[in-house]
């Protein structure tokens, strides 16, 4: 009776803190990890080690509660087995898992965060939006001493990140090894994830022919700011003037952008700033093929909302210990990341 009139007192004064606690102790739900292990673990075992045992070790480093995974190893009791052992386990760790491990604990909370973000007007009306970009972990101080502060020296990895900003989950991660590999390599491994009735934003770097007629092939629309270089635009029309946002003045026309497959026609959004971006940029180019009844000066607006990732990664760096610089293993610093990123979505 003692501790129910507790909860209840933090229930009805700090009802965050309570939520963030359950929602922690649902996603860490160490029988839920070791289903989710025996169902994904491709070449991976299990004997003494769980892999419950092994995120859950992990996620005191992620979280700041211990500077190490040594730390967090030698803190935990009833840990049976050798240090040796768990680094083994956690070098050798599969990137799928910590894929699996953030898409489905997004997947569990959906339905919480659902509930507390009612009243709030979504980003697109009518669409699911899904922001997408790029994280590479940085070099690693496990590496040899000359290399460490090398720009040039290896990786310990490279994710895309997938953001819903009207949930402000994490929902998906592709996790790389290879720390050089390109965004938009490993955007062709996310492609077919798209589903109708989604909107998908990017910046630049994911403005190809290729990466647009791929989302146009699973009927899914599209947000991304142009890249002169990679996708190839000639003007259909002249620009319209159609209003002003904070930023500036919107002007529309319709382009087409040509690939090896075809021509695509789209609509190309420009913004001409009022106040120049820190690279000296006046005018910021967007191609989408939303309908019409999206205004361009929504859509201007829309672009801005991409910056919400980026706020996500400044807080999962800031609150969270995204990148454990301990961890040389590629397998294990993409893990790592995950589990972070499993933790900001909790």
């Amino acid at each position: 009776m003692t501790m129910d009139a507790i909860f209840e007192r933090f229930v009805a004064g700090t009802p965050i803190t309570v939520m963030a606690q359950l929602g922690f102790e649902r996603v860490l739900d160490p029988a839920w990890l070791d289903e989710i292990f025996d169902q994904y673990r491709g070449r991976q075992y299990e004997r003494e080690l769980l892999f419950s045992t092994v995120v859950d070790i992990v996620a005191l480093v992620a979280l700041g509660l211990q500077p190490s995974v040594h730390a967090a190893a030698r803190s935990r009791e009833g840990l049976h087995v050798s240090l040796s052992a768990l680094y083994d386990k956690l070098n050798r760790t599969e990137p799928e898992l910590g894929r699996v491990l953030v898409k489905q604990s997004a997947q569990r909370l959906e339905s919480v965060v659902e509930q507390f973000r009612t009243k709030q007007p979504g980003v697109c009306p009518g669409y699911r939006v899904r922001i997408v970009d790029g994280n590479c972990l940085a070099p690693s101080e496990k590496r040899l001493k000359p290399l460490r502060k090398l720009r040039t020296a290896a990786l310990p990895g490279r994710s895309l990140v997938v953001y819903d900003p009207d949930l402000g989950l994490v929902i998906d991660v592709l996790p790389s090894e290879d720390g050089h590999a390109g965004e938009r390599a490993l955007m062709a491994s996310l492609l077919p994830n798209a589903r109708p009735g989604e909107l998908w934003v990017a910046d630049r770097a994911f403005c190809t022919y290729n990466i647009i007629a791929g989302w146009q092939k699973q009927d899914v629309c599209y947000l991304v700011r142009q890249h002169s270089a990679n996708a190839k635009v000639i003007a259909c029309a002249v620009p319209v003037e159609r209003g002003q946002t904070d930023s500036g003045t919107v002007f529309e026309h319709l382009v087409d952008c040509h690939g090896p497959e075809g021509t695509l026609r789209l609509r190309r959004i420009e913004l001409r700033l009022n106040t120049p971006t820190e690279d000296g940029e006046t005018v910021i180019g967007l191609l989408t093929n939303l309908p019409t009844a999206v205004s361009a000066a929504q859509i201007a607006d829309l672009y801005r909302r991409r910056w919400t990732i980026e706020t996500a990664f400044q807080k999962i760096e800031a609150l969270l210990k995204s990148e454990v610089k301990t961890l040389g293993y590629p397998r294990a610093a993409v893990f790592s990341f995950c589990v972070a990123l499993m933790g900001f979505t909790s």
